[in-house]
C-alpha cells in the first residue's frame, strides 16, 4: 500500500518523534521495529522500513561513478542511521541528522509512496507555498 498522509508532531527534549500507527501499518512489514533515517533533498529527513532501504541501496549501487555520484552516496550513507522504534511508537532522530534538515520542535511527517519524509514545520509551509500554485504544472511533468 502506499503511504499517503500528513501528520503534524512535535519533538521531544530527547528528539524523539513520534510515528503514526497508521503509517507504520501501512509499510506493510509484520513485526516492524527499525527504520533508517537518512538525508534528503530540500532540507527533509527520509525515513524507510529495512526493506525499502535495501531496495534502495541496490538502485543506488547500480548508479555511475562519476565524482558527483560518489560525493552523493558518501554524503548519503555516511548519515544514514538505523533507529529502533521505542514501545511507544517513537524513533530517535540523530542530531546530525536534526542539524541538516534545520528541525525544530515542531515537524510535519509524509506519507510518500514507498517511505516516510520528515520536514520541519516551517520548512513544509514554505515548500506547500512554494508549489502549490503550480501543481498541476508539476502533475503533467510527473506523468510524461
Amino acid at each position: 500500500m502506499a503511504l499517503t498522509g500528513t501528520y503534524p508532531r512535535s519533538l521531544d527534549d530527547k528528539l524523539r518523534l513520534a510515528i503514526p500507527k497508521r503509517l507504520i501499518e501501512d509499510f506493510g512489514e509484520a513485526e516492524l521495529t527499525q527504520f533508517h533515517f537518512a538525508p534528503g533533498t530540500e532540507k527533509s529527513l527520509l525515513l524507510y522500513s529495512p526493506k525499502g532501504f535495501e531496495r534502495l541501496s541496490r538502485r543506488v549501487s547500480r548508479m555511475s561513478n562519476r565524482p558527483e555520484v560518489r560525493a552523493y552516496k558518501r554524503f548519503f550513507y555516511a548519515n544514514a542511521e538505523r533507529v529502533e522504534l521505542d514501545a511507544q511508537g517513537r524513533i530517535r532522530i540523530p542530531e546530525r541528522l536534526v542539524s541538516f534538515a534545520g528541525i525544530t520542535r515542531e515537524v510535519v511527517i509524509l506519507g510518500v509512496h514507498d517511505h516516510v519524509e520528515v520536514w520541519d514545520a516551517t520548512t513544509w509551509g514554505d515548500f506547500v507555498a512554494k508549489n502549490s500554485q503550480s501543481f498541476d504544472e508539476l502533475a503533467t511533468m510527473a506523468f510524461e
